[in-house]
């Protein structure tokens, strides 16, 4: 920490207001229109709220869920309530009644902000299992007017409550803050549950602030920069990125209108620091792939050619490696034909620093942005960490790495190939669940991170996949499911996957299908189809899909650890893997364990010699009904390939 630095948010907040008053801190897409506030109006707003929350008996140590997309007034939220001495508690937006009621329960909640009437009607259900919720504060009013419970109130009518007990009590907000320590809890994110219920990770004022300075430092962010606000509250990244790097460089943030405009938004923002996990990235590339397929064939020869010479040579330009005068020229042309205009549809014309992380990227998808002279690069961590361990610097990125361990990290991986870390962004504890605590931190101080990898003769980590999931089949071979997923999620046609094969003779898949790439391929092949299930299901799918798994297993073939991980037998779902359903966390990833229990099945089908199965599974639909899906699939035998016989090709 830097000497005289503010050490906790709300200080941070006084200095912003007190340096740079009338800079713009963070601006609002509302109606279409562009709506801005200052950093001295972003302190006012959060004084105001503070004030509010301390009038209706919020004190020290009480904790504020917070729930909805990302909005200006849910972000003041949370700086009064860690201005009060309180700990900030974002929840998922997307989440069933049920797991807010279950966080709610867990965080002994009392007070809560919700963005609207939806968010709101989940928490008023949720009351019936967490009856200690004894307020809820809104944002958007509208569809409430006639609600008539006792717990609700307006953020308005709350911020002119604080303004009255401001007016009678001025140096209440400052005299909070003084009140503050580094070492206070500032937040409880919980985890995405991958493998059960998810725990509620405690970060520290100091641990956030020092993990969004020292981020902040390494990529010499400045005020300057702008960012665009769209994942998750609830998710460690977004509070790094989007409200501990913003207050520590003071740079602006600015809210989407909605998940449907994030693109739209984006090119209007242009932002040049810029966040994304994979699955992210894997959409805006199928977005491309389906233009590209809609375009006249001169743009489509054109869009190849180019795309070609970015592949070869992109990702050398970018890290300043030696390339011939004659491919620097032949990228200039394509940089003005193909590449420019296409990091400006997707919204990148002026991002200067991009990342990606949350879980593994493919290699293919990572080199395709890097080749069109994007700076994306991986991070690694956690929610534990702060996602505060390795980065890839500036020249030095590998596509099969995520860089070395960052300053004042140590690092080290376990006999059994785990890795663990010790950093100054790790968590405190897990809440009120001192064995997992101890489970997860050793007596060193070392988190085990439950991921599988190794550093490399250039100190750089790859991780291999979680260490509970890195196996072997059954004749010794190396299986890393995640690693074959993300070989497959390249594709535009393929949205997820689910491999198995740890201890059995051959590796298998369950896919699901991208609607919109597939639904746009079904267009221009005439192809008629009445819904997802129908289209899964059409044989000219299956092979589309198979074509896919062979270009990855010509790919494994080539490579000796990996070559007889190839996959054998596929099968496409009827129905998209979904959080609603418990088959992915909210963060989208995949819960392996549950799906293969859930589809047991299917799963035993694809390992015996069966042409085809049939599968009866429970959704649950937006409204919180619930149906049935009952199809009967065709198992595909993929095609295979020697390593020989790739050589031999190649």
């Amino acid at each position: 920490m830097q000497p005289g630095s503010p050490e906790t948010f709300p200080r941070l907040l006084l200095e912003r207001a007190a340096l740079t008053p009338d800079k713009t801190a963070i601006r609002e897409k509302d109606l279409g229109i562009w709506q801005s506030w200052t950093w001295a109006q972003v302190a006012e707003e959060a004084r105001a709220l503070a004030c509010g929350l301390a009038a209706q008996g919020f004190k020290r140590g009480d904790r504020l869920a917070i729930v909805g997309d990302n909005r200006p007034r849910l972000y003041w939220s949370m700086m009064a309530a860690q201005a009060l001495g309180g700990i900030s508690v974002p929840l998922y937006q997307d989440a069933v009644a049920g797991e807010m009621a279950f966080v709610l329960a867990d965080a002994e909640i009392e007070y809560a902000v919700a963005e609207d009437q939806e968010q709101v009607d989940k928490l008023l259900e949720a009351l019936a299992q967490w009856p200690r919720l004894k307020r809820i504060y809104f944002d958007d009013p509208r569809g409430l007017r006639h609600y008539s419970q006792g717990e609700l109130m307006s953020l308005s009518e709350l911020e002119a409550l604080g303004r009255e007990f401001s007016a009678s009590h001025p140096r209440f907000f400052e005299e909070a803050i003084e009140k503050g320590r580094p070492d206070d809890d500032a937040t409880i994110l919980y985890t995405s549950g991958t493998t059960g219920n998810a725990k509620g990770v405690v970060l520290t004022h100091r641990a956030m602030i020092a993990t969004g300075r020292a981020y902040a430092d390494f990529e010499k962010l400045g005020a300057d920069e702008e960012m665009l606000a769209y994942l998750p509250m609830a998710w460690v990244g977004q509070n790094l990125f989007s409200y501990s790097q913003w207050m520590v460089a003071g740079f602006c943030v600015s809210c989407p209108e909605s998940a449907e405009t994030v693109t739209t938004d984006l090119r209007e923002i242009g932002p040049t620091y810029y966040f994304a996990p994979p699955r992210v990235l894997e959409a805006l590339l199928t977005e491309v792939t389906i233009r590209m397929e809609d375009a006249s064939r001169p743009k489509r020869a054109l869009y190849r050619r180019f795309m070609d010479i970015a592949r070869r040579v992109g990702g050398k330009i970018l890290d300043g490696d030696r390339v011939g005068l004659a491919d620097r020229l032949l990228y200039a042309l394509g940089d003005f034909f193909v590449y420019g205009p296409l990091r400006n549809a997707l919204g990148m014309s002026r991002v200067r620093v991009a990342y990606t992380a949350g879980e593994a990227i493919g290699p293919d998808l990572f080199a395709f942005y890097r080749s069109i002279g994007i700076n994306l690069k991986q991070l690694y961590g956690q929610t534990e960490t702060t996602v505060y361990v390795c980065v890839q610097p500036d020249g030095r990125v590998k596509p099969d790495t995520v860089g070395p361990p960052l300053p004042g990290v140590e690092l080290r991986v376990a006999d059994s190939g785990e890795i663990l870390v010790r950093t100054p962004g790790l968590f405190r504890e897990y809440h009120r669940n001192p064995a997992a605590t101890a489970e997860a931190k050793d007596e060193e101080g070392f988190f085990h991170t439950g991921d599988a990898g190794y550093l490399d003769a250039d100190g750089h980590l790859r991780i291999i996949d979680r260490a509970a999931d890195v196996g072997q089949l059954a004749d010794g071979t190396l299986f890393a499911s995640k690693y074959l997923e993300n070989k497959l999620k390249f594709f535009p046609y393929i949205k997820e996957a689910v491999c198995f094969g740890r201890g059995r003779d051959k590796v298998c898949a369950l896919v699901n299908i991208d609607m919109a790439a597939i639904g746009n391929w079904a267009e221009r092949h005439s192809l008629p189809y009445s819904g997802y299930a129908d289209l899964a299901g059409k044989a000219e799918v299956r092979e589309l899909v198979g074509e896919c798994v062979e270009k990855v297993n010509r790919d494994l073939a080539a490579d000796a650890t990996l070559g007889n991980s190839q996959i054998r037998r596929f099968l496409i779902l009827p129905k998209e893997l979904d959080a609603d359903d418990s088959e992915l966390t909210r963060t989208r990833k995949v819960r392996r364990r549950f799906i293969g229990e859930k589809y047991r099945t299917l799963v035993d089908a694809l390992y015996s010699a069966a042409p085809r199965c049939h599968v009866e599974t429970q959704v649950r639909f937006e409204d919180g009904r619930t149906g049935t899906v009952a199809a009967d699939l065709a198992i595909v035998d993929a095609k295979t390939f020697g390593v020989a016989a790739v050589r031999k090709a190649a």
